[in-house]
């Protein structure tokens, strides 16, 4: 019979307090959770209204490229695109240079709603860099380091 591995406990507690990507994962967490709260009068959610701001540009935006700017798998932004589409938010159309392509569009409505959450955002967002203080934009650098 083999001895069983024990790891003592403060093996635990030194990976609870220093472990970034847990750190991380539970600041993640806790943002999602107060931009879902104050979207949540527009009917989106923190993650919509991130796909909602990365279609408003000039030109319909491909899929990949959505995909790669929210760092997701595109199996996974299908499945967020579903119910936006359904409210007419969005639309999907065939990319016009490649048939199997398939290309992103904010329609009329999806404006109106982005033109709608971005002052709540906003808000949200300027209390976020008072309660960081100084630190916000240091914290902004560090994570667009690690992504």
């Amino acid at each position: 019979m083999s001895k069983p591995v024990v790891i003592p406990f403060e093996t635990t507690i030194h990976v609870r307090d220093t472990c970034l990507c847990l750190h991380v994962q539970r600041a993640a967490r806790a943002l999602a959770r107060r931009f879902d709260e104050a979207l949540r009068p527009l009917g989106l959610t923190n993650g919509q209204f991130s796909l909602l701001m990365s279609l408003n540009r000039p030109e319909p935006a491909g899929m990949g490229g959505v995909a790669n700017l929210l760092a997701m798998d595109r199996t996974t932004l299908t499945a967020a695109l579903k119910p936006l589409e359904r409210r007419g938010l969005l639309t999907i159309a065939p990319d016009p240079k490649d048939r199997r392509a398939r290309v992103l569009s904010l329609t009329p409505d999806g404006r109106a709603l982005l033109a709608q959450a971005l002052p709540i955002w906003t808000r949200e967002h300027g209390k976020l860099d008072d309660d960081l203080g100084g630190g916000a934009e240091t914290l902004r650098h560090g994570l667009r380091a690690l992504a």
